[in-house]
């Protein structure tokens, strides 16, 4: 209604319903913003009693808290934990965005951003920009530094043109652009100390993952399994960017790298060459296995962790066999790359369960014993517990809804399939849970050594899936299957689930309506934030999962929360929004939502984001009121 039809037959007492009105329209508008429009709700599930922690960081993989955030994982055992207990349970209401920037870039931001000293760095998606922000005035950048990759690359990036952060080491920055180099600069004035180029773009490689220093090596993984890559993981000196050693995912043990220190714990992981000869002949040479996921390290055991991802092609008629090294994870030395051991978590791969997730590094009590362990939220739904030094499966839980497999054997170590929901050519298998997004995609967990919990940012999704032909062509998609995902039982899309891994079972957990596909972070004011693909940041009481804070940002978040101390000593915390990856196609990639197996079937479960949430890429900084 105009302001001129309400002058229209006016009265007194329509005069004060105008001023009324007016009144609350001016107070609307000065006292809200975006961030204050009606979250949905937020209802928390309480699955068991929360009880003391029988788990803590592995003791060599954790850090000291100095207030800076060095890596994305927080730590060399990936717990995503901050020391810092300003910002708590009962004070995090309070919490106000003191500082934005805007990339210029709207397109997924994945990234964590770094703080270290008095600096702040982010990455932004292609063309992979980095910035320096002086925390004492982060009015402008500090200094900005341009690769200037190719940008032929983006027409082969899987899903979006991500980049899941840097990394910082004894005064540089290193990371990593979509098309295929990896680049080392010096922190303090952002010079290019060098670039080694590694990825191929005209194969359809290329590298999203966010590298990780151990002893003085530059680890980094390719990504490119949707186009027939063959995966490796190389590592570089971290002085002079020369190429150390470098291991395959497929292949002869000598490219491997498979010799004597290997002690697979389990007979199907045991004989030569198994990289070819679980394959039909020379499809090893096409076969995926990409390593774009997280690295862990031990710095006691000296050994680094890290997950392989799928088999190409998807579809798995065209590769009978067990398709070594694919769709599980190795422990190696770091020094030379040798292998130590591999667990298969999805031998022969049928659903794109790459097994590329996080680890983390704790130290458990397991049958009265403690024992050395990684937990990992597995693609397959299952959460795995690990002996790190043997690769003995300790425990797998479904932690998502499953039926596309019937568990994991322990006595064995292998993944039950069932035989119902096997994909077959000529007709659609309905119902597979989960979609090959997996319970849990790139997104990293969170661990509290005060609470015992890791905080699992997950999806809840399923799908109908048929087969078709895949032909290899260099540089072209090579799947050989089409899926449409959806919603799982409950008609949510997403779920935030507090495990204990020691107990084995889920304390809390909370529906969201639509996947999440950003990271989580927890401190010691026992506080987890995570975001939400329409633009929530959220804090929840990290013993209860009540909702305590929540921000809107301008786009969607599917980045890395992260916490640091300021220069005035305050305490922090830092996130970039800016939807897509995979997850947020429909909006960073403007994809037509008709055609409902688009994005790899992704579209499907998603349609509706482009309604919930533009694109962006914007930086936000938070602190309590001083």
């Amino acid at each position: 209604m105009s302001l001129k039809s309400l002058s229209q037959g006016w009265t007194p007492f329509a005069g004060l319903l105008l001023v009324a009105l007016l009144i609350v329209l001016l107070v609307h508008s000065l006292g809200t913003s975006p961030r204050e429009e009606a979250v949905p709700h937020h209802r928390v599930e309480t699955v068991s009693r929360l009880e003391a922690p029988l788990t803590v960081p592995a003791p060599a993989a954790a850090r000291q808290e100095d207030g800076q955030w060095t890596m994305p994982a927080g730590d060399y055992a990936s717990t995503r934990y901050s020391a810092l207990d300003q910002i708590n349970a009962g004070n995090v209401r309070n919490l106000r965005s003191v500082f934005t920037f805007d990339t210029g870039v709207d397109r997924g931001h994945e990234a964590a951003p770094l703080v270290i000293g008095s600096t702040m760095y982010i990455v932004t998606p292609f063309p992979n920009t980095v910035y320096a922000f002086d925390l004492a005035n982060p009015g402008r950048p500090k200094w900005v530094f341009r690769p200037q990759p190719v940008p032929a690359a983006q027409g082969v990036a899987c899903c979006d043109v991500v980049n899941r952060g840097m990394t910082f080491d004894n005064g540089r920055l290193f990371f990593n652009t979509l098309d295929g180099a990896t680049i080392a600069l010096d922190a303090e004035s952002g010079r290019q100390i060098w670039r080694t180029q590694l990825g191929n773009i005209m194969i359809g490689e290329t590298i999203t993952m966010a590298p990780l220093v151990a002893d003085g090596r530059v680890l980094v993984g390719n990504s490119g399994g949707e186009f027939g890559v063959r995966g490796w993981l190389a590592a570089l000196d971290a002085g002079s960017g020369a190429l150390v050693w470098k291991a395959w995912s497929t292949g002869p043990d000598s490219d491997v790298l498979i010799g004597p220190q290997f002690r697979a714990f389990y007979p199907t992981e045991q004989g030569r060459d198994l990289g070819v000869t679980t394959w039909p002949p020379e499809a090893w040479r096409i076969g995926g296995g990409t390593g774009w996921g997280w690295i862990s390290y031990d710095p006691a055991l000296q050994m680094i962790y890290y997950g392989t991802g799928n088999p190409g092609p998807w579809n798995p008629d065209q590769r009978p066999g067990e398709n070594k090294w694919t769709a599980g994870f190795f422990a190696r030395d770091v020094r030379t790359g040798q292998a130590r051991w591999f667990y298969h978590s999805s031998p022969h791969d049928m659903f794109d369960h790459d097994d590329v997730n996080e680890s983390i590094l704790l130290d458990m009590m397991v049958g009265g014993q403690r024992r050395e362990v990684l937990v990992r939220p597995g693609r397959t739904g299952y959460m795995y517990v690990l002996d790190r030094r043997t690769g003995q499966v300790l425990s797998a839980d479904p932690y998502t809804t499953v039926n596309s497999s019937l568990g994991v054997d322990l006595a064995t170590g292998r993944l039950v399939p069932n035989r119902e929901k096997v994909p077959q050519a000529g007709r659609v298998v309905r119902n597979i849970c989960p979609a090959p997004p997996g319970g849990k995609d790139w997104n990293p967990s969170a661990y509290s050594p005060r609470t015992g919990l890791l905080y699992v940012p997950h999806l809840n999704l399923c799908m109908d899936h048929g087969l078709t032909e895949a032909n290899y062509v260099a540089g072209t998609p090579y799947l050989g299957s089409e899926s449409r995902m959806y919603a799982g039982p409950g008609g949510h899309r997403g779920m935030f689930t507090a495990w204990d891994p020691a107990r084995r079972r889920p304390v809390w957990r909370v529906r969201e309506d639509l996947p999440l596909w950003s990271g989580a972070l927890v401190t010691a004011g026992d506080v987890v934030f995570y975001g939400t693909m329409d633009g929530w940041l959220k804090a929840v009481n990290a013993r209860t999962g009540e909702l305590l804070w929540r921000f809107r940002t301008q786009s969607g978040i599917i980045g890395q929360p992260v916490s640091y101390r300021g220069p005035d000593g305050r305490q922090y915390i830092a996130i970039l929004d800016g939807v897509g990856g995979w997850a947020g196609a429909t909006v960073a990639g403007a994809i037509d939502t008709r055609d409902r197996t688009t994005a790899l079937g992704f579209v499907n479960a998603t349609q509706d984001l482009p309604r919930r949430t533009p694109a962006g890429g914007r930086l936000y900084v938070f602190a309590l009121p001083n």
